[in-house]
């Protein structure tokens, strides 16, 4: 906020960004879209998901904790900059294709650290699939709704004494397992 907009309270504040700021909304953004950060998108969107779907809200990626809003931002970044054929800046445009190779790499870089059966056991398949899912076609609101909708039994640890699991999406007490 520049320095002659000062806040007398929070609400005062939102009032004060939106109008020194509500014009800006609208104007498309200065700068080069890279590869590097489409693939920073993709693998950020993958390894939240797949960390949500063991029943993790937050993951640790690159020093910052992501969780399924992060997520939910950088698959809407690639599905608009697919939808719209976005040139990157080396003169590559975003397509189907590019997520399809770019998703590729980063599971198999995964897999290279985790190893096969890690891998395998992990929910990283089943999130590739989401990611492609939500990026492509027509944009749906809520990965989270998506993502929940394939859920099975999945075991997600224990708390003191007690057991929790997400079982179609739902809290299943101890009592059910």
């Amino acid at each position: 906020m520049p320095g002659h907009l000062r806040a007398r309270s929070p609400s005062h504040a939102s009032i004060l960004i939106s109008s020194a700021y509500g014009s800006e909304l609208t104007e498309l953004p200065e700068g080069r879209m890279t590869e590097f950060g489409l693939r920073r998108n993709i693998e950020v969107a993958l390894r939240s998901i797949e960390w949500w779907r063991r029943g993790n809200g937050c993951v640790p990626i690159y020093n910052l904790m992501e969780d399924a809003a992060t997520a939910e931002i950088c698959r809407a970044q690639i599905g608009q900059r697919i939808r719209y054929s976005a040139g990157l800046d080396d003169g590559c445009d975003v397509s189907s294709t590019l997520l399809e190779g770019l998703l590729d790499e980063i599971v198999k870089s995964v897999r290279d650290v985790m190893g096969d059966d890690a891998l395998h056991a992990s929910q990283f398949a089943r999130a590739g699939k989401i990611v492609r899912e939500l990026s492509e076609g027509e944009f749906r609101e809520f990965l989270t709704t998506t993502a929940s909708q394939h859920l099975s039994s999945i075991h997600i640890g224990r708390g003191p004494g007690r057991r929790y699991a997400f079982e179609l999406g739902k809290y299943v007490t101890p009592y059910h397992l």
